[in-house]
Formats: structure tokens, C-alpha cells, sequence
């Protein structure tokens, strides 16, 4: 359902962190109990959408180690590039789910095959009717209207991050990944220039959760962080989510601040 310019539902959006890949720590258990918590299921049914990893088989198989294994989950794996599901299928299975779980990767790969298999509008239909909608880098950033990524960077090291469209549920850029890559902010600064509204860039290890028309910062790691990112009248705020501004109203924390009130943590420059 729609409020004004809000949607309402359930989206658990996460900046960054491990799952325990071969090779690598898990990171993010905190947060992922919480999906879980939100389906109200004891035993829910996880989606996972692996496409901007090319659906990459170690990250299914430790997609289901982690939600099946260590949180006790039922799970199953959508794979558009390698299956090629029909439409039937792929409503079946997102339908048929208490959540969705969307992984990382290449964030433009992913949107240009959710539009060729018509998902977005499934998705959508998903959300409207409570599933929980959740993800991590890119698929954290797909819930949102615009999304500061490094898909180019798949092809090219050297390229710059860039703006994609996401789906559009939460009226916001996302920015993730904010603390450990080190040209993430630099970057976020720029694009801001030229994107209305606010950024929500969310540290690895910390998420942003909406339910409804409310929403509260979470995180696995102590010292991991959220930030609203905007400018105003020439002038660049970065406002640490955290404290009193680590929960409340959504339309409060989407609204861009045309003049600055007190009691915000907040780092500030001006334009030159």
C-alpha cells in the first residue's frame, strides 16, 4: 500500500558484510535474525535472488548454509540467468515465500534482468502483500530509487561508482559499503550534486530496516553505521544515524532539511 509518497511494508536494507563464504567470517547474523523475525514465522521460507552474482552457485549453497543451517529457515534459490524460469515459476516461488533476500554483486546486471523477466512488478506485488523484502549491497540498494554502485567496476577497476535505478519502494539513494571502500564517500559527495532527495549510506555490518512508516538502524558489529547524506543551499550534510536518530518516522528521515536545527550529530561543508 502507498501513503503519500511512501510505501508501506517491510524492507531490511544492509550495507555490507560476510555470510561465511568459504574463506570468510559471518558477519551479519544479528540482522538476518531480524528478517526472519519479521516474516512472524518460526520456520519462514527465504528466497534467494543470486543475479548479480551470475547466480553464482557458492554463494547459493552458502546462502543455505547460513539461513537453512544456522537460523533455521526453509530456503530455495531463483536463478534467472542460469535457469530462465518461466513466469509461472518465478511468481510461484516469490509469491509462495514469507521473504526475499537479495544478494550482492553487479547491481545494473541485476535490474536489467529483473525488467526482461518482468520480476519488479512481482516484487512488488510481494511487498504490497507483507513479505519481506531484504538484501545486502546490491540487493540492498535495488529497494531504493537510486543506488550508488560499482557495477562498472566488474569490467573496469579503475571506472567510477555510479547512479542506478532501483525499484523505487523506498523514495531514497543508498549508498553501501560506506565505511571500507575508501572512494565510496568522495563519490556519494558528487553524485548528490545531481540526485534529488536524500542518501542513506549504510556501513558494512549495518542495515536500515523500514516496517511500515517507521524505521530503526541495526547492526552485527559494534562502531558500524548509517548516515543521511544531502545537500542544501550549497552546503554538504552527512548527519550520523545513531542516538534519538537512530529510529523514527520515515517520512521525517527521506525529507531533505532545507535549513539545519539542532541536536543532530552531523558533519557539514560548503560548496566550492
Amino acid at each position: 500500500m502507498r501513503i503519500g509518497d511512501l510505501d508501506m511494508g517491510k524492507i531490511v536494507a544492509i550495507g555490507g558484510g560476510e555470510i561465511g563464504r568459504p574463506g570468510y567470517p559471518v558477519e551479519t547474523t544479528e540482522i538476518d535474525m531480524r528478517i526472519v523475525e519479521l516474516t512472524g514465522k518460526s520456520r519462514p521460507s527465504i528466497l534467494f535472488l543470486p543475479t548479480a552474482s551470475g547466480d553464482s552457485d557458492v554463494y547459493v549453497e552458502t546462502f543455505s548454509r547460513h539461513f537453512r543451517g544456522r537460523l533455521g529457515c526453509r530456503t530455495d534459490a531463483l536463478c534467472l540467468l542460469k535457469t530462465k524460469p518461466e513466469l509461472s515459476e518465478i511468481e510461484e516461488k516469490v509469491l509462495g515465500s514469507d521473504a526475499v533476500y537479495v544478494g550482492g554483486g553487479n547491481t545494473a546486471r541485476m535490474m536489467r534482468a529483473r525488467r526482461k523477466w518482468d520480476l519488479e512488478k512481482i516484487l512488488r506485488t510481494a511487498y504490497d502483500s507483507g513479505i519481506v523484502m531484504s538484501g545486502l549491497s546490491a540487493g540492498a540498494i535495488c529497494w531504493f530509487r537510486y543506488g550508488c554502485s560499482d557495477s562498472r567496476r566488474f569490467a573496469n577497476p579503475e571506472a567510477d561508482l555510479i547512479r542506478v535505478s532501483g525499484l523505487g519502494l523506498l523514495n531514497a539513494t543508498l549508498c553501501p559499503h560506506y565505511d571500507v571502500e575508501q572512494d565510496r564517500k568522495a563519490n556519494l559527495r558528487d553524485m548528490m550534486k545531481r540526485t534529488p532527495g536524500v542518501a542513506i549510506a549504510l556501513d558494512n555490518c549495518c542495515a536500515i530496516e523500514v516496517v511500515d512508516d517507521a524505521y530503526t538502524i541495526i547492526a552485527s558489529k559494534p562502531g558500524a553505521g548509517a548516515y543521511r547524506v544531502y545537500w542544501s543551499a550549497g552546503t554538504f550534510y552527512e548527519e550520523a544515524l545513531r542516538g534519538d536518530n537512530a529510529s523514527g518516522p520515515l517520512e521525517g528521515l527521506l525529507a531533505r532539511r532545507e535549513r539545519r536545527t539542532g541536536g543532530t550529530d552531523s558533519h557539514q561543508s560548503d560548496l566550492r
